[in-house]
């Protein structure tokens, strides 16, 4: 049942980036905004009515203040990915994100004592050193079509070499809310698990609805819920793909599913490739395999 759990969590994280990318459109100022909205509302429904009314669980709301911190670095890393896709390729920002176990194990190691090996160590740098080529390469490939174009340098130019930027930001704020997360629920056992995450889901439910009062009151810009497809596919499948990890992680084989789910990017690459056309050179596909080891090793350690 575990490894059923763990598949469909792969496949709808992974294929969630890809509708990421489709409706986060650079043409569209406000589209991450609108992105965090969709996210928000649907999590929002997840918690009325699988929490409270199919499982029934009550809430106490002091956990919604006492979990902020882990749920605003959650929302802001995610909203900070949701902005930067605007301008890179998802199959290079989805490996850089998915990296944020290395911050993780660091913090773990510096701040709470764990002990990191010399597996989890290379696994680390390898990770590091990755994500320094790659933003080589991305610096590469921007001076090159710089070039191509002559003087006349477009937005989308201006941008491009910056742009990985996103990905690592999320990596680092995302790693510090996994940190304070495993802190709260783990080591000092704040609060029970699903507190924390109807907390954290209820936390971005309200953010949506402050976001989606903005765009209308404050921009004049209408959010048709309803008509924002691919925001809408995305958020349903990051929410399914959480639910089924979720039930994946808790089971005995933990240790066997984490590295398992930790792998979901390489779908989100395959994806990017087969139906957004995104062209890699065999220099990048060699660095995210180096990358995905890294992670997968991370994963297996952290399970």
């Amino acid at each position: 049942m575990w490894f059923a759990s763990a598949i469909i969590t792969i496949l709808a994280w992974g294929a969630a980036d890809l509708f990421y990318k489709k409706g986060n459109q650079e043409a569209d100022r406000h589209s991450a905004m609108k992105t965090t909205i969709m996210v928000g509302l649907v999590m929002g429904l997840h918690v009325l009515f699988y929490y409270v009314v199919y499982q029934g669980i009550s809430y106490d709301w002091k956990n919604l203040l006492l979990y902020l911190p882990v749920s605003g670095m959650y929302i802001l890393s995610m909203a900070i990915g949701y902005f930067g896709l605007r301008y890179i390729e998802v199959s290079i920002s989805s490996p850089i994100s998915n990296s944020s176990g290395a911050v993780t194990a660091g913090l773990g190691f510096l701040i709470m004592g764990n002990r990191i090996n010399g597996i989890q160590l290379a696994a680390i740098l390898l990770i590091l050193v990755g994500i320094l080529l790659l933003s080589i390469f991305e610096k590469q490939q921007d001076d090159a079509e710089l070039v191509a174009e002559g003087v006349r340098v477009e937005k989308k130019y201006r941008i491009g070499a910056i742009a990985i930027l996103f990905p690592i930001l999320y990596m680092v704020i995302d790693g510090l809310g996994t940190f304070l997360d495993s802190y709260y629920l783990e080591y000092k056992k704040i609060m029970p698990e699903d507190q924390g995450l109807m907390s954290y889901e209820l936390t971005f439910f309200i953010v949506a609805l402050l976001l989606w009062a903005y765009l209308e009151i404050v921009k004049k810009e209408s959010v048709l819920v309803f008509r924002e497809r691919d925001k809408g596919i995305a958020a349903l499948l990051e929410t399914l793909g959480q639910f089924f990890y979720v039930g994946a992680i808790s089971t005995k084989e933990a240790v066997t599913v984490a590295p398992v789910i930790s792998a979901y990017a390489v779908v989100s690459i395959l994806l990017g490739r087969i139906f957004l056309k995104e062209k890699l050179t065999v220099k990048h596909y060699l660095v995210i395999a180096a990358i995905m080891i890294g992670i997968m090793i991370l994963g297996f350690y952290d399970a």
